[in-house]
């Protein structure tokens, strides 16, 4: 009692202490970072190594299997995945989520040093490492096309120039340069004049390195002065080195330009970017960990006339991709939605009191929870995000409960003649104990949720914190602000202009007494009722088994990303066709509003796309009806595939696949995973549950198997080294020498000329010089002949694994397609050698379905015990616990009839409402408690009396609830896929928990007190 006449014997201090609440909050609320969602720090670490011209096989075995060793020691390693193609390994290390990552990366670096000297001497560079968030994609694409300068030019301006511009500008975490590669001097070397000279391979590359060099020459002294020696040591291009002497025939100097053709050109030839048809070099931005996306996009748009400035004039620098729009659209449509929710709040309690002071009370608690939250946000580290403004939306209407239960108890009073001041403290006196344990058991559902840590832990956290933290607030202001509002705003009921039995009122009082009617007529027959309360159990457990079930809803950032897969054996050039054939039919579609690709690199056979669509309020589509439109047109083209998705804020996993969800096949026996493979993918693929089935395992490319005849070697004076030596000159894209420049340092890179290479007859011009100085023909001690071989390996642990990726189509769950999966696997009768799990997002999803039903006993649990340590009693608590079935079956339904899958948003919801329902019980409970206490009144009439006084209490904050909920539902836009579900759930479960536990609360009560009053009966001792 004294506690709240503190508050409200001090108006001044009360009001200034509510306004420092609001002041912070608006304080933090411009500090606060801006995000899709919250931030998810997956420690995933990326290690990369190449070895230029190696095969696949070769790179798997001499440099992946060796890191893989190495790495695999490291502590808390919960997945390890690599990729080897031709000249390069990819090794992802997944590491568990609690593990610092920082930590991390220095156990990888000693890890990577322990392997060196395991590893190939030829490699041009160590392996290299960097940290890697796989739900961390691009905020910003940009694109640099020219009509003048080549690709390779413009590569080198992005990189040496705008990557360094844009990594400085704060918030930018990341800048990947692609599409193209740098400049370099190119040697392109002719067969037959380096035969008819009588020059190897080696000997115009042995020339090259030796003319190209840059050493210390040092300096001379005289007595009066210090001279620098410089030479011209350095050659920097194609120029000065076509007159380069490799050798002398008879006599006669053979210079480079008669043996090869020499260009300025690019590093990798076999590298392509494109946008919207016309080749392009691509810098792909991404942000730092923490920041705001919102303020670094402005950043780099701001930064975008310097960047200008610093390339020359006929370069034309444009942004093909910007995440912000639908950032900023989706956060709006929060925002109105909680400003919505605001306002149909304070209407709510309008209509019900009919008092335009009374109103002005809640109407002030509701803002000044929601504000002083946002300083608490901050603090925590969180950002302001859909799930946390989605948080604030429902909160609305759970802050204002707190503020009309004691504002209602408050005017009630009055309404009996006394006077404000004294009615302030007597009503808080007897609904504080309510509002305690109506806000406590909410916040108690939340701690299982903060307790299981893990992915979904980590995600839910911030919106678990950011709810308790507005409740805790709420539960300050009802106790403070409100009874000492009431106190000196509400006026004495002679005073009042308007009797509240007019208009509203007249209905709400039909209403009152019809439900007395009703319930007197339940008690009597209270065994129908514990039979539908028994029957709504069962048909929660029902509908949560069928109910079709996902990870997270499908959304729609208006972003898609594509993979291409062609055939194994296509070349460069044709891939690059086909990237653009494929680009030109996803530029004619009218969602589609830029499109931006490339191809090359390892593996000439794939290729990737960012597919920008326009604003959702320009397309009359969905993300996902655009892909099913796109697949049946991109189907035509033959020889390659491309698989579109829709690009999500939360990407699980860090292997690389071409769709949204993967399955692993693991073997030891890489015979067996070949063989079941493709009959699984076959088998994947029938299913009308999977869409764009595909798998990574690629082991029907094109060589050419060569065989050695040592015995003819031998007799010719060749060893092994020399023939090897001879095909990585002429066919692996040698690195022979570097050119030093200030801003950067470029190749010379010596192959044979394309021209001479078109097909395999090329090898019949390739010679070794042997030890007697005489050019022998390849032919003379090696035969060659076609075969099939792997165009990437791929390792999970050190076991030989493949990934079948696959995408839903429209209308099909990640649960019916997981079950779909299970049901093939076990028809096919699998090899235990063989060994399938899902990967990635799907293997979470999995994870998660075990752990749903836990979770929500954890959570009646957590408010079984809140509520048995506030009531003293094991009995109140089943009476008040007793709502959640209604609830449940209400919110399966809802999102049964929106054809909307169980997600972990749906999830959320559905705990939301085990925290919501409750309170209607709690305020009956808590008013048949003390009247049984102090009015001497039976159990049935003290549960009769107080339904009837709570009954205006409980419809108000039942509807506040509802009205708090409902933009979610009818929400539309940006995000609207992400909040529906919470706004079904609680909608749903609000509606039919209203209709139901009205009547079943005061039975089970009843039912519950015989129960109590039996068992405390003392038995009756007979003496013998």
């Amino acid at each position: 009692m004294k506690f709240f006449a503190l508050f409200i014997h001090r108006p001044v201090a009360t009001t200034l202490l509510t306004l420092a609440i609001a002041l912070a909050g608006i304080l933090g609320f411009r500090l606060l970072p801006v995000a899709p969602l919250p931030q998810l720090d997956f420690p995933v670490i990326l290690i990369s190594a190449s070895l230029p011209g190696a095969s696949p096989e070769t790179m798997a075995a001499s440099v992946a299997t060796p890191l893989e060793r190495s790495l695999g020691r490291i502590a808390g390693v919960s997945e390890m995945t690599s990729t080897s193609s031709l000249g390069s390994t990819r090794i992802i290390l997944v590491f568990d989520f609690d593990r610092d990552i920082n930590g991390a990366a220095r156990d990888v670096q000693a890890a990577i040093n322990a392997a060196q000297s395991l590893l190939p001497t030829g490699m041009p560079n160590r392996p290299t490492y960097r940290k890697a968030n796989p739900s961390d994609a691009p905020i910003m694409i940009l694109t640099m096309t020219s009509d003048i300068y080549n690709p390779g030019q413009l590569y080198d301006y992005a990189s040496t120039q705008l990557a360094q511009k844009l990594s400085q500008i704060d918030g930018v975490g990341d800048v990947t340069v692609g599409g193209s590669s740098l400049p370099a001097v190119r040697v392109d070397l002719n067969p037959q004049a380096l035969f008819n000279q009588g020059v190897s391979l080696d000997a115009v590359r042995t020339a090259i390195s030796n003319a190209n060099q840059r050493r210390p020459q040092g300096a001379i002294d005289d007595t009066q002065q210090r001279w620098q020696v410089r030479t011209n040591d350095e050659l920097q291009t194609a120029s000065v080195y076509q007159p380069l002497v490799v050798h002398y025939n008879n006599g006669a100097a053979v210079r480079l330009s008669d043996v090869a053709n020499v260009q300025d050109s690019v590093q990798d030839v076999r590298n392509a970017g494109m946008t919207n048809g016309k080749p392009a070099v691509l810098l792909v931005v991404r942000k730092s960990p923490d920041a705001n996306i919102i303020d670094t996009v402005d950043r780099i748009r701001a930064e975008m006339p310097e960047l200008h400035e610093v390339i020359p004039a006929a370069i034309d620098l444009q942004i093909a991709q910007d995440r912000s729009p639908t950032i900023r659209a989706s956060l709006h449509e929060v925002e109105q939605s909680l400003v919505i929710a605001v306002a149909l709040v304070i209407l709510v309690v309008f209509f019900f009191l009919r008092d335009g002071r009374a109103t002005l009370i809640p109407a002030a608690a509701v803002p000044v929870s929601l504000i002083g939250t946002f300083a608490a946000m901050y603090l925590c580290g969180f950002s302001l995000n859909n799930l946390s403004l989605m948080a604030l939306t429902i909160a609305t209407g759970f802050v204002v409960d707190d503020a009309i239960v004691v504002l209602e108890n408050i005017a009630r009073h009055v309404e009996a003649g006394m006077k404000p001041l004294q009615a302030a403290l007597t009503g808080v006196r007897e609904v504080g104990f309510t509002v305690l344990s109506m806000s406590l058991s909410l916040i108690a559902v939340f701690l299982p949720l903060l307790m299981i840590g893990g992915i979904i832990g980590r995600f839910f956290s911030e919106f678990a914190i950011t709810l308790s933290v507005a409740i805790l607030i709420s539960l300050f202001i009802s106790i403070t602000l409100t009874p000492m509002m009431c106190a000196y705003l509400l006026k004495p009921q002679a005073k009042r202009s308007q009797p509240r039995t007019r208009g509203f009122g007249r209905v709400l009082l039909a209403v009152q007494q019809g439900y007395a009617r009703s319930l007197g007529w339940v008690l009597n027959h209270a065994i129908w009722v514990l039979l539908l309360l028994l029957g709504t159990v069962g048909l929660t457990i029902w509908l949560f088994i069928a109910i079709p079930k996902t990870f997270m809803p499908e959304q729609d950032t208006g972003r898609l990303n594509g993979f291409i897969s062609a055939d194994q054996s296509i070349s460069f050039q044709a891939m690059r066709g086909k990237l653009q054939d494929f680009m030109n039919i996803i530029k004619a579609d009218p969602a589609v509003d830029n499109v931006t690709g490339f191809t090359g690199g390892s593996r000439t056979n794939s290729g990737s796309m960012f597919v920008s669509l326009k604003p959702l309020s320009e397309r009359s589509e969905s993300a996902q009806e655009v892909i099913a439109r796109l697949r049946v047109k991109l189907a035509k083209e033959p020889g390659a595939n491309l698989y579109l998705n829709a690009v999500q804020d939360i990407r699980v996993g860090g292997r690389e696949s071409n769709a949204s969800y993967q399955y692993s096949l693991l073997s030891d026996n890489l015979a067996d995973l070949r063989e079941w493979e493709p009959k699984i993918r076959q088998a994947f693929a029938a299913l009308p549950e999977l869409a764009d089935v595909n798998s990574d395992q690629q082991d029907n490319g094109s060589e050419m198997a060569l065989t050695y005849d040592r015995e003819s070697m031998a007799r010719l004076g060749i060893d092994v080294s020399a023939a090897n030596a001879l095909l990585n000159n002429a066919f692996g894209q040698r690195q022979i020498s570097t050119i030093y420049q200030p801003l950067n340092q470029y190749k010379v890179v010596m192959e044979v000329d394309p021209r001479y290479t078109q097909d395999v007859s090329a090898l019949d011009q390739m010679f070794v010089i042997n030890s007697d100085g005489k050019a022998i023909p390849l032919s003379w001690f090696a035969k060659w002949q076609p075969a099939n071989a792997p165009l990437s390996v791929n390792h999970q642990g050190l076991s030989a694994a493949s990934t079948i990726s696959f995408n839903l189509p429209e209308g099909v769950s990640l649960s019916q397609a997981s079950e779909a999966i299970d049901r093939t696997i076990t028809a096919i009768g699998v090899p235990s050698s063989v060994r399938g799990s899902f990967a990635g997002t799907a293997q979470v999803f999995q994870d998660s379905q075990s752990n749903q039903l836990w979770l929500m006993l954890a959570a009646i649990a957590a408010v079984y015990i809140v509520l048995g340590i506030l009531y003293e009693s094991y009995v109140h608590p089943l009476t008040i616990l007793s709502t959640l079935p209604s609830a449940g079956v209400g919110a399966l339904l809802a999102l049964q009839l929106f054809n909307t899958p169980f997600s972990l948003i749906a999830l959320i919801g559905i705990l939301l409402l085990i925290g919501i329902v409750k309170k209607n019980a709690i305020m009956m409970v808590d008013f048949a408690l003390e009247a049984e206490r102090n009015g001497n009144l039976s159990a049935r009439d003290a549960i009769f009396q107080a339904c009837q006084l709570r009954f205006r209490p409980i419809l108000m904050t039942t509807l506040a609830a509802l009205f708090g909920a409902l933009p979610l539902v009818l929400t539309s836009g940006d995000g609207a896929e992400l909040r529906q579900p919470l706004g079904i759930t609680i909608a749903g479960g609000l509606v039919m928990s209203q209709l139901l536990t009205l009547y079943t609360t005061p039975v089970v009560y009843l039912m519950m007190d015989k129960l109590r009053r039996r068992k405390k009966q003392p038995r009756l001792i007979t003496e013998p």
